[in-house]
């Protein structure tokens, strides 16, 4: 499952205020995509994510096996407030650009030479490794870089121990920004919303054009999902058809 939320501006009172706008796309036993939560509040935060959370068990969602998300604060404990038994996954394409706004411009090419040869080695030793020469190289010059590498490692990495297919998938929350891309074609000639409904029946509308398309099952799935049963014995319970 891959969690992340948007912006908007609306028209309130007179007023232009911002909204977030939280998406859930999960991917189900056969490998297809959908979309299976759209809700909308001021601002993006743990909180409002719990209560969604809340509402995902309440519509029938009994377990999430791995959630893709960002680096928002407090989103895994919110998870697991709900679903203690989900591998929490955090994006590494965002702390990637977290990290970059910390290094300087002259630096940066060397910098993600360096990084590269964590986040693309081949195994989480491996990674580790390359993640601790990263920390002598550049720790004295970015501490607090290394350092937030270093305190979220353990839910950076996570997709190491799965095969190549699987690992593409779940590193980044790259699948869901893809959906919020193609929302963005229906919505960017909105400078700002008259109202909330106006909003959300536009994105509904959205919604419905993307998943016309949403037909086919993720490439190599039969692949994953053997495995998925394996990593996961005893929760993933597959319909054979």
């Amino acid at each position: 499952m891959f969690l992340d939320a948007m912006h908007f501006k609306i028209r309130e009172d007179g007023k232009v205020v911002n909204k977030a706008f939280y998406s859930i796309l999960g991917v189900n036993q056969q490998g297809r995509k959908d979309i299976l939560g759209l809700y909308l509040s001021e601002a993006e935060g743990a909180h409002f994510w719990l209560g969604v959370l809340n509402d995902l068990r309440a519509r029938g969602v009994e377990d999430i096996l791995i959630a893709s998300i960002d680096g928002l604060k407090g989103f895994p404990d919110a998870i697991a407030q709900v679903y203690p038994k989900t591998e929490i996954q955090l994006c590494v394409v965002h702390q990637i650009r977290n990290s970059l706004k910390y290094v300087t411009s002259r630096d940066q090419k060397a910098f993600m030479e360096d990084l590269k040869r964590v986040y693309k080695a081949t195994s989480k030793d491996l990674a580790e490794y390359h993640l601790l020469e990263l920390s002598e190289k550049w720790g004295k010059k970015y501490p607090a870089v290394i350092k937030s590498w270093q305190a979220n490692w353990e839910a950076l990495s996570q997709y190491f121990k799965y095969p190549e297919e699987l690992r593409r998938i779940i590193y980044t929350t790259n699948i869901i920004e893809g959906f919020h891309r193609q929302i963005r074609k229906y919505t960017k000639s909105k400078g700002a919303f008259t109202s909330e409904n106006a909003l959300l029946k536009l994105i509904y509308c959205a919604c419905q054009k993307i998943l016309e398309k949403w037909y086919q099952p993720i490439h190599n799935w039969a692949l994953i999902v053997s495995q998925l049963q394996i990593y996961f014995d005893g929760r993933l319970h597959l319909e054979l058809r």
